[in-house]
């Protein structure tokens, strides 16, 4: 899953990001509201945490730009102020959730769990596909009662794999969803890792591949 996290405080910037790697997130940060606007945009995020005291552009008005395009990524609010009037504002115009600074951890997270859960895309912690168990918490890839410990990169790889099996996964979508939407990923990044991926999928015994479409993407099918 991958988080658009906009707030100019670079300190709590790492530190977030610090703590949604830890929990298997993929993060994108950025610092000012034109560049979080332009991220945004691409609408390749699961959920959007977006402060609303930015430079260049606040965040109601990178709010207000998003839900005019159309582009309906939850939107968890975050901010300095604890007036009922800038709530208020924030959700008119179009945030899904609000959380006030400062905040405990456990609770950014919960948020962002019951967020991802409205919108429909993470129902369970743990994913599968054929005989493949994936475990979400631990990043370990299972079958029957062999087990495998993945990389990030691996285990982001074949979530989306398996959140996206019933059609062909293309090579922009993995690297948007794996690298990011401005890495300098080479092509040849994502057969690497398909590769990597493979592997551990024959070292568990699992009868699942991991086919190739030339010319258009990944699927998943059961031998």
């Amino acid at each position: 899953m991958r988080l658009l996290l906009v707030e100019d405080e670079s300190g709590l910037v790492e530190a977030l990001k610090a703590i949604f790697v830890k929990e298997n997130y993929c993060v994108d940060a950025v610092m000012d509201g034109v560049s979080g606007l332009d991220y945004a945009l691409t609408g390749i995020y699961d959920l959007i945490i977006l402060d609303i005291m930015l430079p260049k552009k606040n965040g109601i008005e990178v709010l207000t730009a998003l839900r005019r395009d159309r582009v309906e990524t939850p939107v968890l609010m975050l901010t300095a102020k604890a007036e009922l009037a800038d709530k208020i504002e924030g959700l008119d115009c179009g945030a899904d959730d609000y959380l006030t600074k400062p905040f405990q951890t456990g609770e950014l997270l919960a948020r962002v769990r019951a967020m991802t859960r409205r919108k429909g895309e993470i129902i369970e912690s743990d994913l599968s596909f054929g005989d493949l168990v994936l475990k979400r918490k631990t990043r370990e890839l299972s079958s029957g009662s062999s087990s495998v410990r993945l990389g990030l990169k691996e285990f982001l790889l074949i979530e989306t794999l398996i959140l996206n099996a019933k059609q062909i996964v293309t090579k922009e979508l993995l690297i948007e969803k794996v690298w990011g939407f401005d890495a300098e990923s080479e092509y040849n990044n994502v057969e690497v890792y398909i590769s990597f991926v493979r592997k551990k999928i024959n070292f568990i015994d699992s009868k699942v591949q991991i086919k190739v479409n030339r010319g258009i993407g990944y699927f998943m099918e059961m031998a």
